[in-house]
């Protein structure tokens, strides 16, 4: 008897149509799975993009809170100030016009002059404080107009020299000139006696203050450094925090002013301790000011 032919017993040969049949489906599958791996693939870093743009809307929208947040506290502060700033102010205007007359009565006094000196001297005081308290309570509205900054810088170092003197500090202005800025002049200039004064008063016994303004893509940096201790980390938390304050006879309302008002130009202000020594203020105008400005 002859050996069945691989045809007669039934097995298929790798010419037959049954097996390229076989050999279509392993293709398909093949080509199946590598698209359902990277569909999913895919699928997984579609899911990554997002969970990071959840993150990042999360992260901003807290940012968000925590400013209105504080805006909130800041407008609450601001009508409280207001009131008590107000009903200070009508009691003082009587009490400074009582000071002058019985000033009069007691010419002859010596020792009743005296003591009413200090009096009005105190009295002087209260009202610089109720004048703190009206400028946080009132929002700041700026009248922009185009100033170069490095003139109005040499103006308030100018006016300021007497004391610099005095005091035994030196200042050095290095602010390129025709650095134009689109800002208020008068509140810039507010804030530029602010933080003048505050590098002053960290340096009682004398020191240097160093101005120094720069330009670029981002817009105008004006920095103002003193030589004096530096910020230590929990003053420097709290240094724009209303009411907060190191001095014996601080308010606390000068810092806070000061960046109402640079929030109320669209501006920045930052703090930080110089490498060798000293703190540093940080006014940073956004570009658009200075090309308002420069146009």
């Amino acid at each position: 008897m002859s050996n069945p032919s691989p045809q007669q017993d039934g097995t298929p040969d790798a010419g037959t149509p049954q097996d390229a049949g076989l050999l279509s489906s392993n293709a398909e599958l093949e080509t199946v799975l590598a698209a359902w791996h990277e569909a999913t693939l895919r699928l997984e870093q579609t899911h990554e993009l997002l969970q990071a743009e959840v993150r990042r809307l999360s992260d901003e929208l807290e940012i968000k809170n925590r400013e209105l947040a504080r805006k909130n506290r800041m407008a609450d502060l601001g009508q409280v100030a207001s009131y008590v700033a107000h009903e200070v102010r009508n009691h003082l205007v009587p009490v400074s016009l009582y000071i002058n007359l019985l000033e009069r009565r007691c010419s002859d006094d010596s020792g009743s002059v005296d003591i009413l000196t200090k009096v009005s001297s105190c009295v002087t005081a209260l009202e610089s404080t109720v004048t703190d308290l009206l400028n946080f309570a009132a929002d700041p509205n700026p009248t922009l107009g185009s100033i170069e900054l490095d003139v109005l810088v040499d103006d308030v170092v100018g006016s300021l020299q007497q004391q610099l003197s005095a005091q035994q500090i030196d200042i050095d202005v290095d602010v390129p000139r025709n650095t134009t800025v689109s800002v208020d002049s008068e509140m810039t200039r507010s804030v530029l006696l602010n933080l003048i004064f505050n590098a002053m008063d960290a340096m009682p016994h004398g020191g240097e203050i160093v101005v120094t303004g720069c330009s670029g893509h981002q817009g105008v940096e004006l920095e103002i450094a003193d030589s004096g201790p530096g910020l230590p980390d929990e003053v420097r938390e709290h240094l724009f925090e209303p009411f907060y304050t190191t001095k014996r006879d601080g308010t606390g309302l000068g810092l806070a002013i000061v960046e109402q008002i640079v929030r109320a130009h669209g501006a920045h202000i930052s703090a930080m301790n110089c490498p060798e020594g000293g703190a540093a203020f940080t006014l940073s105008f956004p570009r658009r000011f200075a090309m308002e400005a420069a146009a």
